[in-house]
């Protein structure tokens, strides 16, 4: 199990590293502007679930099979370099419609695509292996292990959904469709400055 001593500071760590700014809560903020809080709900659970589900099998040994071929990990990262790429493309190109059109074509980010994303996020990945290596003890037991994914997940959910949220707000104040438009393109080029530190490793 997690020792009682470093819950607190597991915690503190899955607030900290959610909260803050990555692919995950550009994405989220992008589309509360442009789809609302409602139809971002998906987008939101795929990346809180998916993120857990990621954490547990890394946990439980999918580690070993990258530190055994580390070629596997280095084209998952740039993979993941170039859907990131792909997506804030999509951001862009996002067309905002004149007041009261509706959006015909665009949809918000599905809660299959999100969770199967996290696979692909740089900074998902430093988050597990930071927290795994960090909390869980050498020999951990598969409990400990969902323990810990779960825990993550909880306090990741709340932080994405300010995000989201923030974005929604956000729409107050983007009024004509030229700022919405200059807001995505803001929020594409955000998304491909995340990829520094993968450039630079």
């Amino acid at each position: 199990m997690i020792a009682p001593g470093l819950f607190a500071g597991l915690v503190v760590y899955a607030f900290v590293t959610s909260i803050t700014p990555g692919p995950n809560n550009m994405m989220l903020l992008a589309s509360g502007v442009n789809f609302g809080l409602a139809r971002s709900v998906p987008h939101i659970l795929g990346i809180s679930i998916g993120y857990g589900v990621m954490v547990a099998l890394v946990g439980t040994g999918l580690m070993a099979v990258f530190d055994a071929f580390p070629v596997l990990h280095d084209i998952l990262r740039w993979v993941g370099a170039a859907y990131l790429v792909y997506l804030a493309w999509r951001i862009a190109q996002s067309a905002p419609p004149e007041p009261g059109e509706a959006r015909s074509g665009q949809r918000p980010m599905s809660f299959l695509a999100a969770a199967a994303f996290q696979w692909l996020n740089p900074k998902a990945w430093i988050m597990a292996v930071g927290a795994i290596t960090t909390y869980l003890p050498p020999q951990a037991t598969a409990l400990a292990v969902v323990t810990l994914a779960t825990v993550l997940a909880i306090v990741n959910t709340p932080c994405v959904f300010v995000w989201a949220a923030s974005g929604v707000g956000l729409r107050r104040f983007l009024t004509k469709p030229s700022q919405v438009r200059v807001f995505n393109i803001a929020m594409a080029a955000l998304l491909v400055l995340s990829l520094y530190p993968i450039l630079m490793h």
